[in-house]
């Protein structure tokens, strides 16, 4: 994960959500997200759809994250080796030659009801 390098220490990551917390800046508030994906998941790739588009210090990409389930996210009713896709957008803001502020939009509901940890495909979640 080289490109978290990139990533200013005070570097802000905007969501599409006011919950979300910005007391946690950089490296520090993104790396959880990805190991935590990472932990139920093999055969992961990025690819990326569309882009980069790049207007002044914005850089805009879509992007697709395919994986196999391994099992161990919470409400999941899918079988191991089950493959996933959820797609995304994402927009750095470059300033001195590193990431300053990161948008970013992931459709992390599509990915959970391939897994069948919320209403989807895979039939109804089962809440314990």
């Amino acid at each position: 994960m080289a490109w978290l390098k990139r990533l200013h220490p005070a570097c802000c990551r905007r969501a599409a959500t006011a919950s979300d917390s910005e007391a946690v800046t950089g490296p520090a508030r993104l790396l959880p997200e990805i190991e935590q994906t990472m932990a139920v998941s093999r055969d992961t790739a990025l690819t990326v759809d569309l882009g980069p588009v790049v207007r002044g210090d914005l850089i805009a990409a879509r992007r697709t994250l395919r994986a196999r389930y391994t099992g161990g996210l919470d409400h999941a009713t899918a079988p191991v080796g089950t493959p996933v896709a959820f797609s995304g957008h994402d927009i750095p803001r470059v300033s001195g030659g590193r990431f300053g502020e990161y948008w970013r939009c992931t459709d992390v509901l599509a990915g959970l009801a391939q897994l069948g940890a919320v209403p989807g495909p895979n039939g109804s979640a089962r809440w314990a």
